[in-house]
Parts: C-alpha cells; sequence; structure tokens
C-alpha cells in the first residue's frame, strides 16, 4: 500500500522544527544539520516514501556515482578570479557617478563643520576627493568623517532634488 504523501505532507507542516529534526534523526539515523522547516519537511517526506516504495536499485547508484566521478562537482562556487596586483596589494577598478542635480560643478569645494573640525571634500568629475582619497559617493565621505551611516547629499546641506538652493 503506498504512502499518502499529502497526508504525511501535511502532518509533517504541522510540527515545529524542533519535532521535525527528531523525526528526522529517527527517519535518516543521524541528526538534522538544518534548521529550515521546509527542507526538514521535504527531505523526511522523500524518505518516508522511499522506505515504504524502495529506493534506488543497486544499479541506478552506481550509474550515479560513475556520473559524480565524471563531473566536476564543486560544493561552493569559485571565487572570482584574484586580479594581478602589482601596485602593492590595493585593487583599483574604474567607477562612474551618476550625474545628479544637487551636485555642483567639478572642482567645487564641500566645507562642513562637524565636531569642532572642518571637512572639506573636492568634487571629482568622478567621485569626491576627502583627505587624500576617492570616493564614489558623498554617503561614504560622510561615513568616513562620522563612522555612521549618513545620506551624504544631506550632511553637507545640499539642496533636495528638484529644489533650488537657499540663497
Amino acid at each position: 500500500m503506498p504512502i499518502d504523501v499529502d497526508a504525511a505532507m501535511k502532518a509533517l507542516a504541522r510540527m515545529t522544527v524542533t519535532q521535525l529534526r527528531q523525526r528526522y534523526a529517527e527517519v535518516f539515523g543521524e541528526a538534522a544539520r538544518s534548521f529550515n522547516k521546509q527542507h526538514l519537511v521535504k527531505r523526511i517526506a522523500w524518505r518516508l516514501q522511499a522506505i515504504h516504495e524502495g529506493d534506488l536499485s543497486e544499479r541506478a547508484r552506481r550509474r550515479a556515482r560513475e556520473l559524480a566521478n565524471d563531473a566536476d562537482l564543486r560544493i561552493r562556487p569559485p571565487a572570482s578570479p584574484a586580479e594581478p596586483r602589482d601596485n602593492g596589494g590595493t585593487a583599483t577598478s574604474a567607477f562612474r557617478v551618476g550625474v545628479d542635480d544637487r551636485l555642483p560643478m567639478a572642482g567645487t569645494l564641500l566645507k562642513r563643520r562637524y565636531k569642532g573640525q572642518t571637512v572639506q571634500v573636492r568634487v571629482l568629475e568622478q567621485g569626491f576627493e576627502f583627505d587624500g582619497e576617492v570616493y564614489r559617493s558623498l554617503s561614504a565621505v560622510a561615513r568616513k568623517v562620522t563612522g555612521a551611516h549618513w545620506n551624504g547629499y544631506a550632511f553637507f546641506d545640499l539642496p533636495k532634488p528638484g529644489k533650488e538652493a537657499a540663497e
């Protein structure tokens, strides 16, 4: 008599993760590594069905092992290829900063007083220069200065989109 998969799935779906992990240990004979409820439900249902209706034949298992031996299986995806670094270990790449109406033209010096010090940032064609380093955004500069996330436009008191600066 075949197992009622729908009834088994409904019964498993009503269980807590702790109960599912216990059931997994009973069915598989080893502790579950997962705490994902959906994964545990599916694995247990599959195993119950395999026990009841019969597992893979020995011939199918041999064929699966043959295919696995021929395949280049990876547990994790390969890391991105390492780029040659001949500039002292610092990776550099080109980036583009989108044009924003709130930004003054390149070469402008933005100033802001923060905790008793004057912060000066030069607007570049592509990025922002602060303290001898180039940053992609004003938010990155504000984060460097304050140690917290800031909206760069708000930090430097630039006008909101569509608004003219108060004069």
